[in-house]
């Protein structure tokens, strides 16, 4: 018949009886890989992390499974082992061909769905239809809770009348790198065996296989190479043992007619031969097995947690959203370092990034404002246990010795990047707090954080776009919440001085947030907003801010985003506040898009470069930054403060509209016209699913239902409840000196608020008038204040303006303005 390739009987012996012979082999001889001809074209084609757009992602919830994967354009796209911050693959597919006139990738030859074989479990199922009409593939994926594998439940459908032979076609990037990997055929079992160091990777299946090949990508010898242009795998039990960028294919026998079900299995570990024993000693087990304790561990998990909440149950895809994302923020989490989540497991336009050498791609990365978005999460689920792991994660991991967070780090707590993010340092100090963490221990771990915002603030090397230093709301935000709830823990270990200290540190920085980021003299709007940042923290200067990501250069009063409602969710600024809504009636007339049918969304600032480009492609350093749904999160909370929830569920419809048919949100969204396989309003190439987001979708959720945003701590709402620190007077102190290079000027004086009498805690004053030097303290009201100028040098030291101490009547209400010269 035409088209129909002989299958020798050796090869067609039946599973169990070969499967038998394999195990008694194995335990003999152990695996071996079959010597054989070697592959051409060493080391292949250049490695990119060329991941399609995730529509799954999940795990097994026990210790002993150490892979995490994700599903995206029909096919096993990227698995992780041993942790998620260390991609294994670039992906898993099946190529279908009739032997003489066609091979078909189900990847590109399919339409492909997607959704979840059990509602409370992270159990993926995808259906790929032939564009032809000729197949259907159906695939069902779990994680072994007991191995590092993972199972494929596969359905092979014959909807032709003509026989079709089936392959599967796997392309490892063991140890996070694509180039440097080698792979043969075991010679015991006859799965596919890989390695690239201390990582291996076996894929075996439950019907054996009938041909095996390993090639080097994009040369003669990749399999897939060979279907393409000659319908016919030609090279069986090739190998490749030179290290490089290989591929791995397998024919897997099926019925002519009609379908044939099996498991396919895909199992890692340190070497070929433990990698060969797991991946058989699952598919042994039986799918059936593993899928059911894979199920158990999901039930277990979230019937330990709160019922969804009101705001979803009415709406079938609220409430999947609204579990998809709350059981993937779990599956996040490491199982090495436990309590350590990665941003995302994505590289966001990973086609364009090189995997050919081990190193930070992408998002596999921690950082703990994403940590301190996904803990608290999970706290307003329920999850008491995972934020707790959270916050232990980074003050065992990402503090550093200096007191201050690491920008990112891999799991193991080994930085990446070498920036210092304020808001980063005050998050744990606010997690401890809403988690009640009053012990002595965790005080002492937290207590440099509160110093090194006491020592660093307002200022911050990075705002929370990461790209510029100088004054942000955002980060201010942050580090004003930050001091309050650690002058309650302070107070409760018996450190009431440093608890006087850090609020009077926190009642000033709360005051300069409107003295050094709120411009009364900008060309958007009213002229009276927030500014994205100010370098020097003199609003309604004409200072110039560098966009990153080829934004060009703006004058800092031309800049907007919507980090002012940090303000109102930490609870540092009123929901009532005139000046958040001044700022957000110049943001929406800024950077708000409308997607027809859907909602409203909102991109990071105006001018931004972080994005595809104009006509889609790929970012590459510059592009257009589009908007993010997780704002449209933001927004949201900001409804509820307000008391709108019908408001609130707007956004909420609308950050569930956004996301793909897996419920993955994105980063960011396509709003143009269909192109380029995008959809107006749905996921754009940039990081599918971003854990923050789906962070964001839980916790908006929550407090629709509840009427409140549950992460607001009330220590800081209570303390400022009104637009004015309790029993404060606002001072704006002005001090002409002129200051040799790297000296700058500080004010200290009597009371805390001026860092009683201590250099180390004296206010800094800001340049952006020099010779003038400004900053503007909260300080006592009706008290009388003594003071003094002082100039810290490059070296360390301290000069000390001349005697008598300068002297203050605050009176009862302000704001007060002083005007000294350096004497």
């Amino acid at each position: 018949m035409k088209g129909r390739q002989h299958i020798p009987w050796h090869r067609t012996t039946s599973w169990l009886a070969a499967l038998a012979l394999t195990v008694a082999g194995l335990a003999a001889t152990g695996a071996r890989t079959a010597v054989a001809a070697p592959a051409p074209g060493a080391p292949g084609a250049a490695s990119h992390w060329n991941e399609p757009r995730v529509d799954g992602f999940a795990d097994a919830l026990s210790p002993g499974s150490k892979v995490w994967y994700t599903l995206g354009d029909g096919q096993l796209a990227n698995v992780f082992h041993p942790r998620p911050d260390s991609p294994a693959t670039f992906g898993l597919k099946f190529l279908v061909t009739d032997g003489t006139g066609f091979t078909d990738d189900e990847v590109t030859a399919t339409r492909h769905t997607i959704a979840l074989a059990d509602p409370g479990a992270l159990e993926w199922r995808q259906t790929n239809t032939a564009n032809s009409g000729r197949y259907r593939l159906t695939k069902t994926y779990v994680a072994d809770p007991a191995r590092s594998v993972v199972l494929v439940r596969t359905t092979f459908s014959n909807l032709s009348g003509n026989p079709l032979s089936l392959y599967a076609h796997y392309s490892p990037a063991l140890g996070n790198q694509g180039m440097g990997n080698t792979g043969a055929t075991d010679d015991g079992s006859g799965a596919l065996a890989a390695s690239n160091g201390p990582e291996a990777s076996a894929l075996a299946a439950s019907t054996g296989f009938s041909a095996t090949s390993t090639g080097y990508a994009g040369t003669p010898g990749d399999g897939e190479r060979q279907l393409a242009t000659g319908h016919a795998l030609s090279t069986d039990r090739q190998s490749a043992e030179t290290p490089g960028h290989i591929t791995q294919t397998a024919r897997i026998p099926v019925a002519e007619h009609g379908s044939t079900t099996f498991t396919l299995a895909l199992g890692f570990n340190s070497s070929r031969q433990a990698a060969v024993s797991d991946t058989l000693a699952s598919l042994r087990a039986g799918f059936a097995g593993a899928e059911a304790s894979f199920r158990a561990g999901w039930h277990s998990w979230l019937s330990r947690l709160h019922a969804p909440p009101s705001s979803v149950s009415g709406d079938a895809r609220l409430r999947e959203q609204y579990q998809v994302s709350l059981m993937e923020l779990k599956a996040d989490e490491d199982k090495t370092y436990r309590g350590g989540f990665v941003a995302a497991p994505v590289t966001p336009w990973g086609a364009g990034v090189s995997a050919d050498a081990r190193g930070a791609h992408g998002y596999h990365l921690v950082w703990t404002r994403d940590e301190y978005q996904m803990a608290t999460a999970l706290l307003a689920a329920g999850d008491t246990a995972d934020a707790n792991d959270a916050l232990d994660y980074i003050l065992a991991h990402e503090v550093t010795a200096e007191g201050s967070v690491k920008q990112n780090s891999w799991l193991d707590g080994t930085q990446e990047w070498g920036g210092t993010q304020e808001d980063q340092v005050a998050f744990p100090l606010i997690l401890a707090w809403q988690l009640g963490r009053k012990d002595a221990a965790t005080w002492a771990a937290l207590r440099p954080l509160a110093e090194h915002i006491t020592a660093h603030g307002p200022a911050t090397g990075q705002e929370r776009w990461e790209e510029n230093g100088g004054y942000s709301p955002s980060t201010m935000a942050a580090e004003v919440a930050g001091l309050v709830c650690a002058a309650d823990l302070a107070r409760a270990n018996g450190a009431s001085a440093a608890a006087d200290g850090y609020l009077a540190r926190a009642d000033a920085m709360r005051v300069a947030v409107d003295a050094t980021a709120y411009t009364t003299t900008g060309p958007l709007g009213s002229g009276s907003y927030y500014l994205r940042i100010s370098p020097h923290g003199d609003p309604d200067a004409a200072d110039t801010v560098n966009v990153a990501n080829g934004g060009g250069s703006w004058d800092q009063r031309a800049l907007v985003d919507q980090g002012f409602l940090e303000l109102t969710r930490l609870g540092v600024k009123p929901a009532s506040s005139p000046r958040i809504a001044a700022s957000l009636a110049v943001v929406d007339a800024t950077i708000r898009t409308t997607v027809p049918g859907q909602g409203e969304y909102w991109g990071r600032y105006n001018h931004d470069g972080y994005g595809e480009t104009a006509d889609g492609g790929d970012y590459t350093g510059s592009g257009l930054g589009r908007p993010w749904p997780v704002l449209g999160g933001e927004r949201g909370e900001f409804a509820v403060q307000r008391g709108d929830l019908d408001g609130a569920r707007r956004m909420l419809l609308a950050m569930a509209a956004a996301a793909n048919d897996g419920r993955q949100i994105s980063e960011q969204i396509w709003t143009g016209p269909g192109q380029r396989g995008f959809t107006q309003g749905r996921p754009d190439n940039s990081a599918t699913p971003l854990m923050w987001a789906m962070a964001q979708y839980v916790r908006l959720a929550i407090d629709i239902s509840a009427g409140r945003t549950v992460e607001t701590p009330a220590v800081v709402a209570q303390r400022y409840a009104g637009d004015s620190p309790p029993g404060k007077v606002e001072a704006a102190f002005h001090e002409t000196a002129a200051t040799q290079w790297g000296q700058n000027v500080y004010v200290v004086g009597s009371v805390p608020e001026l860092g009683a009498w201590d250099p180390a805690r004296a206010v800094p004053l800001s340049p952006a008038a020099y010779p003038r030097w400004s900053a503007t303290v909260a300080l006592p009201a009706s008290a009388t204040v003594e003071y003094k100028y002082l100039k810290k040098n490059p070296d360390g030291s301290v000069s000390w303006e001349s005697d008598p101490n300068r002297r203050l009547d605050t009176g009862v209400s302000g704001p007060l303005t002083v005007t000294d010269t350096w004497r």
